[in-house]
């Protein structure tokens, strides 16, 4: 599709480049042919009025036409060399330029496809577990009162399943429009982070884990909701993949220009093949599968690097396996 598009856009752009170059040569073309005529008049002006001024009378003066048809020929075939090379060199150039044009478009497109895809594989895992259970049940001549419930509160569970897919999609696609400038505002950094760890804080009692934070107050231009859901996304993954009795340090450095924040576990961490592909949408490492039993769709980190480019920040990782994992987010200081 995008081979015929591009083919079609460097045709648009040839047209209109070799109109315009067509449209001057003609110009040009009339211009120079005029001058030719013009400067055989003043030169056959120019030598009667001499041969005039002798003596015997001179005989007629006359311009060979001839002379001027062939140079109004040489100038139409040097002005037909140009426009065939402008036509070679606009038409590379279109080419490339078409491409240029239309690959952003084609990734974006590309990029919806995979999206849409992965949604429908998650989306069609809780409805067939859903749907299988129900019709399980239906066909069981022998259902007891307790067994509907426990189906009834496994069916519950799975719808809640899809609510919260459904909240995180809706979440990240709110985060692509890239709306949230107009929400911007001076907000501390350091505010926000001790709000998340309040609010955090009972997750992490019940694995007896402790949060150590040392944070400098820095303020920076953001939207404050949407840096607690940065923060409570990180502290999240700190908190699910962290053993129990351990602990987070979150600690910030501060420069001329930019203020950092880590958040470091202790935790499972991060095979070196996975570290690539942490920010994709519903990607979520084998180790973290296999060595937990935490349910999520890999929807999280994706919206923390969406948060943090919205930002016009960086986030990085750095990661061992059973050593641990720390997040590094990056945002520039207001001047």
């Amino acid at each position: 599709m995008f081979k015929k598009a591009r083919l079609k856009l460097t045709a648009w752009y040839l047209t209109i480049i070799m109109v315009i170059s067509i449209f001057f040569s003609f110009g040009i073309y009339k211009v120079l042919t005029n001058e030719v005529e013009r400067f055989a008049k003043i030169q056959k002006g120019r030598i009667e009025y001499r041969l005039h001024n002798t003596r015997p009378p001179p005989p007629p003066i006359f311009t060979d036409p001839d002379l001027i048809i062939e140079v109004k020929q040489r100038i139409l075939l040097i002005l037909a060399q140009i426009n065939l090379f402008i036509f070679v060199i606009a038409g590379a150039l279109g080419y490339f330029l078409a491409g240029r044009t239309l690959k952003p478009i084609a990734a974006m497109l590309d990029d919806q496809n995979q999206f849409i895809t992965d949604a429908s594989h998650e989306l069609r895992t809780p409805l067939t577990a859903l749907k299988t259970s129900m019709e399980v049940s239906l066909r069981d001549q022998n259902l007891t009162l307790d067994n509907a419930k426990k189906i009834i509160d496994n069916n519950i569970s799975q719808v809640n399943k899809l609510q919260s897919l459904s909240d995180n999609l809706l979440e990240l696609a709110q985060y692509q429009n890239n709306n949230n400038h107009k929400f911007f505002k001076t907000v501390s950094l350091k505010r926000i982070i001790c709000e998340v760890v309040k609010k955090m804080g009972p997750l992490a009692q019940k694995k007896l884990i402790g949060i150590k934070k040392k944070l400098i107050e820095t303020e920076i231009k953001g939207n404050k909701d949407s840096l607690n859901n940065l923060f409570t996304i990180l502290l999240d993954n700190a908190i699910k993949y962290s053993p129990k009795k351990s602990q987070i340090n979150i600690n910030s450095k501060k420069t001329d220009r930019s203020i950092t924040v880590f958040i470091e576990d202790h935790g499972i961490g991060i095979d070196k093949k996975d570290l690539p592909h942490i920010f994709d949408r519903f990607y979520r490492a084998d180790q973290a599968r296999s060595k937990t039993q935490i349910e999520g769709y890999g929807l999280g980190l994706s919206i923390a690097k969406k948060i943090v480019q919205d930002h016009n920040g960086s986030i990085t990782v750095k990661s061992s396996p059973s050593r641990g994992t720390t997040f590094q987010v990056v945002f520039s200081i207001n001047k």
